[in-house]
């Protein structure tokens, strides 16, 4: 089963805060509907930065405990390697997954063409 370890922050980058999930559009939909649980409304975690998708349940637990023991310049530095400008991988996680759901309405051309016979 997949298992993702993920970074979320608030939109000011003050707090960081890794969690290990496997769903984690669920994961993002809690944070969403319960923006005070953890802190007060200006330190809302709604900005996911980060994130490793990991099949195996064991690695993703041993990764999940080695990437909590980080400090911030180390979180701050995993972050940079592949987001450098911070930007909040929310919607794009959103648009694969809907890719990946919606069934195809109609035919691709290049189906179409191949299928004419003269």
């Amino acid at each position: 089963m997949k298992r993702f370890i993920y970074i979320i922050t608030d939109r000011n980058r003050n707090n960081l805060h890794v969690g290990l999930t496997s769903d984690l559009l669920k994961t993002l939909d809690f944070y969403k509907q319960m923006p005070t649980l953890f802190f007060d409304s200006a330190q809302q975690l709604n900005r996911l930065v980060y994130f490793e998708e990991i099949n195996s349940e064991d690695m993703a637990m041993e990764r999940f405990k080695y990437v909590s023991t980080f400090t911030r310049p180390q979180k701050e530095k995993l972050i940079r390697a592949v987001n450098k400008e911070w930007i909040d991988l929310t919607g794009a996680l959103n648009m694969e997954n809907n890719m990946r759901v919606r069934p195809m309405l109609r035919p691709s051309i290049g189906s179409a063409r191949r299928s004419v016979t003269f």
